[in-house]
């Protein structure tokens, strides 16, 4: 794997509940930590739950010499859980927040006491790729209500859309405040994303949760995962799209709560 190109770590801005083991929740490009606001407070009832803001996102600002390599997000992360004295957590993320929890799962599994992989992959494929160049053009030619409208019809299963129409147009006012320019860089980065030769080395316990209906990440990224991380297990979804902690923030919690329940038990029963 080639040396990524790292700024100094920056300091997150993090919504922080409740009190236990923690789980690190990450977004994707383009998102902030208000994606997992349905299930902050109801994980949060047995764990200490962070949601940060990542580089360039919502609260948090990038500093100038930002490369938003997914190095330089680990190195973020990193910093935000050694700021907040925890040596290790679950890490859950969405899309590209799954990367780079895997990234962190490789590189520093001292870290991470289980992954999730929400939307993930183990690679970006040419699909993928031609989502978030066609995210890129909407944006930089066709201005933000057609950009709002590209990313409804990318990220959202369109039946939940037709019952959530509020949300919509809440949507599609928050793109015309929001500078994108951070987010299509880390678009870039996740381009060349491919951990196909070191998913197998994964050494934490892993889950997978993808919908069926996800027109981002295809559903048989997924298939591949659990095959390739040994005890990996999986969670489908019908009728979803790919931002599931917003389609399915009941589904997902309990899900989440189960599975770190489990790794708690069994690190709890498991001699040193």
């Amino acid at each position: 794997m080639a040396e990524e190109a790292a700024a100094p770590p920056t300091e997150l801005k993090c919504r922080v509940e409740g009190r236990g083991p923690a789980i690190l929740l990450l977004h994707g490009v383009g998102g902030t930590h208000t994606v997992w606001n349905d299930m902050v407070l109801g994980l949060s009832k047995e764990f200490q739950v962070l949601a940060p803001d990542l580089r360039g996102h919502g609260r948090t600002r990038a500093p100038s010499d930002s490369h938003f390599t997914f190095a330089e997000m680990m190195g973020d992360i990193l910093r935000l859980l050694d700021d907040r004295g925890i040596r290790s957590a679950h890490l859950v993320g969405l899309s590209a927040g799954a990367l780079l929890a895997l990234r962190t799962a490789l590189d520093r599994p001292d870290r991470v006491r289980s992954l999730t992989m929400v939307s993930g992959a183990a690679y970006t494929d040419s699909h993928t790729r031609a989502v978030a160049e066609r995210w890129e053009e909407t944006y930089s030619k066709e201005g933000t209500d057609r950009f709002a409208l590209r990313l409804l019809k990318d990220l959202y299963y369109p039946d939940w859309v037709e019952a959530n129409l509020d949300y919509a147009d809440a949507v599609r006012e928050q793109v015309k405040h929001q500078d994108f320019t951070p987010a299509l860089r880390w678009a870039h980065a996740m381009a060349s994303f491919d951990e196909r030769t070191r998913v197998a080395t994964v050494s934490r316990p892993t889950l997978i949760v993808q919908a069926l209906n996800d027109a981002v990440v295809e559903a048989s990224h997924a298939r591949i995962l659990r095959q390739s991380i040994p005890g990996a297990q999986i969670r489908l979804l019908a009728e979803t799209g790919h931002t599931v902690p917003v389609e399915r923030p009941k589904e997902l919690s309990e899900a989440i709560t189960a599975f770190v329940r489990s790794v708690e038990s069994s690190s709890r029963t498991t001699p040193s």
